[in-house]
């Protein structure tokens, strides 16, 4: 690690000795080259085995920008129009919403409509299927509510009809295999082994997460049951299904390359992804307003949201967070197990700004 950024890896360090973190990795980009590449802590709890750098973990909404680079892909090629009506691809589909309203949590579909128990996160079909029979719950378009739970069927599917393949395998063959991204939906038996046990900060985290019931947030993120759920996030059932909205399994340092690509302009390591054109459109604002999930003002790209500052990422509700800031030319990733607030990143982030 370079000297300059000692501050940042004297601040993990004392997260993990105060307690306040249990095990995570952090990897840092700095005009070009990673300059901090750090793990610590362990994967399965106070005395357990240590986390190495090849350990996964359920990163939850941080993923919903890598769903959405597979269907941009798509669109980079010419095989998607972002501005053509969803149906064209998934002709079952009745919402009136267009690709770039699926993409930018806009579409009106933020909750699943049926009430499913946790064994249907493996049944692909009859969650795309309960979506596409769904009515949307504003004039997609005309307002945002973040696809907490929803957002990956919907992005997924388009990829699966349009390519013929799961969103999970285009990943790997399309995306981490050329640039040699640490992460995925869908895990193998292998990969699920490398898995870190997600665990609570406090007791309450889930409670205080899903808010009031009947909330658009409690709706959006209650359903399937189970993914505030340890006993469920931390089996084989969560692992192997694709719920690419919430459970992308990765490491800091996959999640770190993959936003050196994009901030490079869709290459790594002279590999080639997607145009310049593409990320820069995808990174443009699209919806710039009040979000009725998140219950806060937002300003949504295709996948992403978009900072004051000019960052572009995504954070996970259990502090795991991933983002490009352009302006200072550096790039963020934080892979977290234990299920707290965000002001770990906060605090990371400060100390990284102190070396720039």
């Amino acid at each position: 690690m370079h000297a300059r950024f000692t501050p940042v890896r004297d601040h993990f360090h004392d997260l993990l000795a105060s307690g306040r973190e249990s095990g995570a990795s952090l990897t840092v980009w700095y005009d070009g080259q990673p300059v901090v590449d750090l793990v610590g802590g362990t994967s399965d709890g106070p005395g357990g085995e240590p986390w190495r750098p090849d350990t996964l973990v359920n990163v939850y909404s941080a993923g919903k920008p890598v769903a959405a680079l597979c269907l941009l892909t798509l669109v980079d090629r010419g095989q998607v129009d972002l501005d053509a009506p969803v149906d064209r691809y998934w002709p079952e589909f009745r919402t009136p919403a267009t690709v770039r309203h699926l993409l930018s949590h806009t579409a009106g579909l933020p909750a699943f409509p049926v009430p499913r128990p946790a064994a249907a996160i493996a049944d692909w079909a009859l969650l795309a299927g309960d979506l596409a029979a769904a009515d949307p719950e504003w004039t997609p378009g005309s307002m945002a509510g973040e696809h907490a739970w929803t957002y990956g069927h919907l992005v997924g599917e388009l990829v699966r009809r349009v390519d013929g393949r799961p969103v999970g395998r285009f990943l790997a063959d399309e995306i981490a295999g050329p640039w040699r991204l640490d992460l995925g939906f869908g895990l193998a038996e292998a990969d699920q082994r490398r898995c870190a046990d997600l665990r609570y900060g406090d007791p309450q985290w889930p409670a205080r997460k899903l808010g009031e019931p009947g909330s658009p947030r409690a709706r959006a993120m209650g359903n399937p049951a189970g993914g505030l759920d340890l006993a469920v996030l931390n089996s084989p059932l969560w692992r192997g299904a694709e719920v690419p909205a919430v459970n992308l399994h990765a490491s800091a340092s996959g999640l770190a390359r993959l936003y050196a690509g994009l901030l490079a302009g869709g290459v790594l390591d002279g590999v080639r992804l997607v145009s310049p054109e593409l990320v820069a459109e995808a990174t443009r604002v699209q919806y710039d307003g009040p979000d009725l999930v998140l219950d806060r003002q937002v300003r949504w790209t295709l996948g992403m949201q978009w900072e004051p500052d000019g960052s572009w990422g995504m954070g996970g509700i259990g502090g795991s967070s991933a983002w490009a800031d352009p302006e200072r030319g550096y790039v963020f990733a934080y892979a977290t197990a234990l299920l707290a607030e965000h002001d770990r990143v906060d605090e990371l982030v400060e100390a990284l700004h102190s070396c720039l």
